[in-house]
């Protein structure tokens, strides 16, 4: 399988950086809410410190989507929809183990990050402008198309699998009870995404190495290292 964005990203995005990790034996990993609650002190500093469109991480998606002609207060990039939820909440629905760790990680970071079940994907994942033949599941069960030049993860079959680039995943290839390879990816454009990832990607490998998941490979991406490449199975 593969996972790389096209040339149109990079141009528009050259600052753009994506940790990607292959991940291995997710049956395996147990819930344990001491993962998240190790992280959330960090989440609070977080939100003590600034309002979310004040954070620099989240503030350069913001001007991404506004390039991308989409209004950053409608849609959001998905590390500032959690952070937004929790600082009214202070809590997050729970929906498998892999995932709730995540997005406690994504908080902590300000940092979106997806993770596609391997499985539901076909071949490989390219970052790319949408043609409008797309198809979208959504998580109420129904199919949308992306418009044209929108922003997509999408596979060779023309499954579209995130829509408006970091704003929502699709049902498809969500995390599920059955699932056991997954590919995880964070993806930032703030100025210092490259020390950010590189700490961020220490985090996950402890934290899943912890719970007895394997990391199976890995690449930070940046435009003079475009694709990950790594085994289906």
């Amino acid at each position: 399988m593969y996972f790389t964005h096209a040339d149109e990203v990079w141009t528009a995005h050259p600052r753009l950086r994506a940790l990607t990790l292959a991940v291995d034996n997710v049956l395996g990993m147990k819930d344990d809410p001491t993962r998240q609650e190790k992280l959330a002190p960090r989440v609070e500093q977080r939100l003590a410190a600034s309002t979310e469109s004040e954070m620099p991480e989240i503030a350069a998606w913001r001007e991404a989507f506004s390039k991308m002609g989409l209004k950053p207060t409608q849609y959001r990039c998905a590390s500032e929809a959690l952070l937004r939820r929790y600082r009214k909440e202070r809590n997050l629905p729970g929906f498998h183990p892999l995932v709730d760790y995540l997005n406690f990680v994504s908080m902590s970071f300000a940092i979106p990050i997806a993770v596609f079940d391997c499985a539901r994907v076909s071949e490989g994942i390219t970052v790319r402008p949408a043609d409008g033949s797309e198809s979208y599941e959504t998580f109420q069960g129904g199919i949308e198309h992306p418009v044209p030049d929108e922003i997509v993860f999408a596979d060779p079959a023309g499954h579209a699998h995130s829509r408006r680039w970091t704003f929502r995943q699709s049902a498809r290839s969500v995390v599920s009870p059955r699932t056991d390879r997954v590919l995880i990816v964070a993806e930032a454009l703030h100025a210092g995404a490259p020390q950010d990832l590189a700490a961020l990607e220490q985090e996950i490998t402890a934290g899943l190495t912890e719970a007895g998941v394997r990391v199976v490979g890995g690449r930070t991406l940046h435009s003079a290292e475009r694709r990950l490449e790594f085994p289906s199975a």
